[in-house]
């Protein structure tokens, strides 16, 4: 869009657009006036610019980050393609059931987890992996610290907001940030 001539002022007149759309409920009104199937194509061809856009415009050395960015996405993908399944067969998600995914090689509880919150999620993987590609372990651990608080009150990697709503991966947010304290401490030391 900056090719164009668009500037902030269109990022945020977009974002108040979209956000009227759907505190007004008029979602609803567009799609009953805007076949489906008239969108859809749209939609992927804006996607398809902007995720080529990502690799074209970021440096190389970045490109491993941008991938990372898509793994919580893809994983809260495959999990709507099975709870998709499971409601069409009506199939609850006992743990019994999972169980017999996981014995199929479905990690199912797994991608429950990484998908929770796939968007954020996937920005914090993201910009975890930019500063450590570039070294800058300091910031890395700052992000950690951040993306534990985010998983700890359920905006990431959580399938509610909820208080210590993913523990585990709080503590191993927690956990990697001291190691990227460590790191950003050795290269003061040694620099």
């Amino acid at each position: 869009w900056k090719a164009v001539g668009g500037r902030i002022g269109y990022s945020l007149a977009t974002g108040i657009g979209i956000a009227f759309v759907c505190f007004f409920g008029l979602t609803a009104v567009f799609l009953s006036l805007i076949p489906l199937v008239a969108i859809i194509p749209i939609l992927l061809f804006i996607g398809l610019v902007i995720g080529s856009q990502a690799f074209q415009e970021t440096p190389k050395r970045h490109a491993p980050a941008i991938i990372l960015a898509f793994v919580p996405n893809i994983a809260e993908w495959a999990k709507n393609q099975i709870d998709g399944v499971m409601n069409t067969g009506n199939i609850q998600a006992t743990v019994e059931f999972q169980e017999q995914l996981r014995g199929s090689g479905v990690l199912y509880h797994g991608m429950s987890i990484a998908g929770g919150g796939a968007v954020l999620a996937g920005l914090m993987f993201a910009a975890i992996g930019v500063f450590v590609i570039d070294r800058r372990f300091n910031w890395a651990a700052v992000f950690s610290f951040i993306a534990s608080a985010l998983a700890f009150f359920g905006f990431i990697h959580g399938h509610k907001l909820d208080w210590n709503a993913s523990p585990q991966i709080s503590l191993a947010y927690i956990l990697v940030g001291v190691m990227f304290t460590l790191l950003a401490w050795g290269q003061v030391r040694s620099g």
